[in-house]
């Protein structure tokens, strides 16, 4: 009778168990989130007579940042400065605005205000688009962008 008892026993814990197992509610796992600065020290930019600077964070190692920066180039004017601070070389300056993801690519005024950044790829479009609109913020309604409808 005791063999019973003591299986009878078993069995219900081993269902309360099971029962309180499928009922756990699972924590989502958590979201890795990338530094992007939203201020930068003009000083550190050199950014000359521009108005505005496209600062491309990027790796010696890394070939998607060749790509970034090299869509970044093709944007340099007169009003327009862009330097690519590559980590081997401006370390410092990673170190100092926490830049822990390459490519980070952030197109800020002249006083280092950001406007705009992305991490990782861009594509040249979206980054010309991205440019534009931080320079003539109005420039997208005036187009007839498909917002307006």
């Amino acid at each position: 009778m005791e063999f019973v008892v003591a299986a009878f026993i078993a069995v219900v814990v081993s269902v309360v168990a099971i029962v309180l197992r499928r009922r756990r509610i699972t924590d989502a796992p958590t979201q890795k989130s990338w530094n992007v600065p939203t201020q930068l020290d003009p000083v550190d930019l050199r950014i000359g007579e521009a108005e505005w600077m496209i600062a491309v964070f990027t790796s010696g190692t890394c070939h998607v940042c060749a790509d970034v920066a090299a869509k970044a180039e093709a944007l340099r004017s007169r009003k327009v400065a862009v330097r690519e601070i590559e980590y081997e070389t401006d370390r410092g300056l990673h170190d100092k605005y926490r830049i822990d993801a390459v490519p980070t690519l952030v197109v800020c005024d002249r006083d280092g205000v950001v406007h705009h950044s992305t991490l990782g790829p861009v594509t040249a479009t979206d980054l010309w688009a991205a440019v534009a609109r931080v320079r003539d913020p109005d420039a997208a309604t005036e187009t007839g962008h498909c917002d307006n409808h």
